[in-house]
């Protein structure tokens, strides 16, 4: 008899520090997609729900797919909108299933609920009852709660930044699932923290910290001795109790042996809390450093670009996205074949539609949101380059073949530099956002981003260096000012933690 599997994807990483509250209206901008669409939208693609069909085809299992959702990170996420996809969720539980495998994020807040997950599996675990296995897939930048360890059978996180392994980890998620639906094994779940509101090098996978206990993680996975070993940063913009780096641990209902491997892995995390493997340059000196690399070409005589990410203004840690100090920088010291990706700032794009491509007019730029978090607006004379409806499918590492859609964008050319408007705020991590506006970046001298650190699954391969810039958006402001209120205390670096 085909078994029946709940699967869904609703996630959202939520920043507190950001004015602008998440409603439903920022998921139909994002994505949110319901029921026999998903399929459609879904197949074929290298996503958690890609790989989620694949395994229901291999299985033979009848998927209940009620919703996928997601929304660009930002302020908190509504009531009204919580409520709302927690609905559609629970509505594809009904009738009973055997098993459900969820594709969530772990850092999402809500107006009544510090942790959405956790809300989420406790809403789905009454629907259902305690002895229906439910795997969870996450971000490794999710802040892991013990309600999350609890409700959940096994918590899987990426285990790459850029994260590339939806997809694998959507896959380890079904097979583990399909033996716990068979009698198999009894997955259980547990959690280790310390009081860190930080560390393991904000989620770094390259090297240092993070990477060595991945790894030791999937040495004791391949030994036999977890099910899944799940290390994950935390996500250090949200002001939050259960704020922090945490590692949950799965087994086949030995809690005890998951409880040491979890504590050891936090032990070392703990002690290499102060380790970072960056260090972000000052606008001036990137500026500088992008216009004297003007004209020098690599080793073996291509040109290829600089690739200058401003990590403080990054979309995808629900930043404002309308930063304008590094443009700003730009533009005075007259950059040639630059491209700036991008400014979130729907109503320049609107002027520019009225002014008309290939036209010449000037438009207000950016810096809306808080001008004391990255620049306020700028007064810019320039050209319409180009105007799209801002939807293009990804072919990138990141979530390759899935459509997504910027909105109404705009190429704005000021001097040397063509400056990417979107519509829809979202950060640099895939090549398409340049090509499907005309733009070649295999071709430009400069390119400036704003993300933190997605961006380099596409953009370093091309580039000729990479270099991150601290342009004093909210990312800065939080770091410089805190504000931190609800996380417990006393935790390290906001006390003196021994």
């Amino acid at each position: 008899m085909s078994r029946r599997v709940l699967t869904a994807e609703i996630a959202h990483e939520t920043n507190t520090f950001s004015i602008v509250p998440t409603t439903l209206e920022n998921f139909r901008r994002g994505r949110l997609i319901a029921a026999n669409e998903i399929p459609g939208a879904r197949r074929g693609t290298r996503s958690a729900l890609g790989a989620t069909f694949e395994a229901a085809d291999k299985y033979g299992w009848t998927l209940s797919h009620p919703v996928a959702a997601s929304a660009n990170p930002s302020g908190t996420v509504t009531d009204l909108a919580f409520d709302t996809l927690a609905g559609m969720l629970l509505s594809g539980a009904e009738g009973g299933i055997d098993g459900a495998l969820l594709h969530l994020h772990g850092a999402m807040v809500t107006e009544s609920h510090e942790d959405g997950e956790g809300e989420l599996l406790r809403r789905l675990r009454a629907a259902v009852g305690p002895d229906v296995p439910i795997v969870v897939t996450l971000d490794l930048h999710g802040n892991i709660t013990e309600q999350m360890a609890r409700l959940a059978n096994a918590l899987i996180a990426v285990r790459t930044y850029p994260h590339v392994d939806y997809y694998e980890r959507a896959w380890q998620g079904a097979e583990l699932l399909e033996r716990a639906m068979a009698g198999e094994i009894r997955p259980r779940t547990v959690i280790a923290r310390r009081p860190m509101l930080r560390g393991l090098d904000g989620g770094r996978t390259q090297t240092g910290p993070m990477r060595e206990l991945i790894d030791r993680g999937e040495a004791l996975e391949r030994e036999g001795r977890a099910l899944v070993v799940s290390v994950c940063a935390g996500f250090t913009a949200a002001d939050i109790h259960d704020i922090g780096p945490s590692v949950t641990v799965t087994t086949d209902d030995d809690e005890a042996a998951a409880l040491a491997i979890a504590e050891d892995f936090m032990d070392h995390a703990w002690a290499t809390r102060h380790f970072v493997s960056v260090t972000h340059r000052s606008i001036e000196e990137a500026v500088a450093h992008a216009k004297a690399g003007e004209g020098q070409r690599t080793n073996d005589g291509h040109d290829k670009p600089l690739i200058m990410a401003d990590v403080t203004d990054n979309p995808g840690s629900g930043h404002y996205g309308d930063a304008t100090n590094l443009l700003r920088a730009m533009i005075a010291a007259d950059l040639q074949n630059a491209v700036f990706y991008a400014i979130y700032d729907p109503k320049a794009v609107l002027d520019g539609q009225a002014i008309g491509v290939g036209n010449v007019g000037a438009i207000l730029l950016g810096g809306k949101h808080d001008p004391a978090a990255g620049g306020g607006p700028l007064t810019l004379a320039g050209q319409v380059v180009a105007i799209t409806d801002g939807r293009f499918q990804k072919f990138g590492p990141m979530g390759g073949g899935v459509w997504v859609d910027f909105g109404l964008s705009m190429v704005f050319r000021v001097g040397g530099i063509d400056i990417v408007v979107i519509t829809n705020n979202g950060q640099a991590n895939d090549t398409a956002q340049l090509t499907s506006m005309g733009i070649d970046p295999t071709r430009m001298t400069t390119i400036a981003v704003k993300s933190n650190h997605h961006f380099r699954a596409a953009f370093e391969p091309i580039g000729r260096e990479v270099i991150t810039v601290d342009g004093g958006g909210l990312g800065s402001v939080i770091l410089r000012q805190g504000g931190f209120s609800r996380v417990r205390r006393p935790i390290w670096p906001l006390d003196p933690v021994e």
